[in-house]
């Protein structure tokens, strides 16, 4: 096996097209001639081609020791495609998608830091984390569709709180909302890592395993002593949370650090 450093969606590109030119190769290597590949729909049926793509590229990316779940992507990816295809949706319909997509995960490949929206629990929970006698600012970064840092305005409206998103069309509907409710929350749209977190009281976080050690460094080189890093679902690797609120159902959790 092979581990390769690299940005997730670009190591996917690179297995897919290894499979590509895996499946011409088999194919060559059973005389059928360079020329007459393209034309394989005569010889060989094209949903054998694309279960042989599919398969290929679910044994690389398993042989570049890629996530499980990027191994169920690639065995699928190319079946879904060839199932669209064939049922002739209209390329208008394959636009709007990418438009939608591009909007919501906006620089996904690069932060690898997916839409997440979390769940009405959390807000509470945080909203509980939050001193109530105490003005603070709050932020939560990769703040979605806004509905956590309204609903801790809400409930508390001395603090100021702040929300940071990166993608455009979940901002967008945030601000939107907030106007609508007539939230006090003030929604950003730019990238957290840009942020000063000295700025801030309590940082609230529900990102990806993959951003959370360069988090963790940006919080202690710049949050101030006493300030609530939380985050939900994942824990940073080596660092010993403070505290670590289940979810009743227990799939999910809080995890709360005090800065030193």
């Amino acid at each position: 096996m092979l581990k390769i450093r690299s940005v997730p969606a670009v190591l996917a590109l690179l297995v897919q097209g290894a499979a590509f030119i895996t499946v011409l190769v088999f194919l060559a290597a059973v005389n059928q001639g360079v020329g007459e590949l393209f034309e394989t729909d005569k010889v060989v049926p094209v949903y054998v081609l694309v279960l042989m793509q599919a398969l290929f590229a679910a044994l690389y990316s398993d042989w570049f020791r890629m996530a499980d779940w990027w191994r169920w992507i690639h065995l699928c990816f190319p079946l879904v495609v060839w199932a669209m295809f064939n049922a002739h949706i209209p390329s208008e319909l394959y636009l709007i998608g990418f438009a939608v997509s591009v909007s919501l995960y906006w620089t996904t490949f690069k932060t690898q830091v997916p839409f997440f929206p979390s769940a009405p629990w959390v807000w509470r929970e945080v909203t509980q984390l939050v001193p109530q006698a105490t003005p603070l600012r709050l932020i939560d970064i990769g703040s979605g569709l806004g509905d956590m840092p309204m609903h801790i305005a809400k409930s508390r409206p001395s603090s100021h709180v702040e929300g940071i998103e990166i993608a455009p069309l979940p901002w967008l509907i945030s601000v939107l909302r907030a106007k609508f409710r007539r939230s006090g929350v003030s929604f950003q749209l730019g990238d957290y890592r840009a942020l000063n977190f000295a700025d801030y009281d309590v940082i609230f976080a529900y990102l990806s395993p993959a951003a959370m050690l360069a988090l963790w460094d940006k919080a202690q080189h710049e949050m101030r002593p006493g300030s609530l890093l939380i985050s939900l679902d994942f824990d940073i690797p080596g660092v010993q949370p403070n505290r670590c609120i289940q979810a009743e159902h227990g799939s999910s959790a809080l995890y709360v650090w005090e800065m030193a």
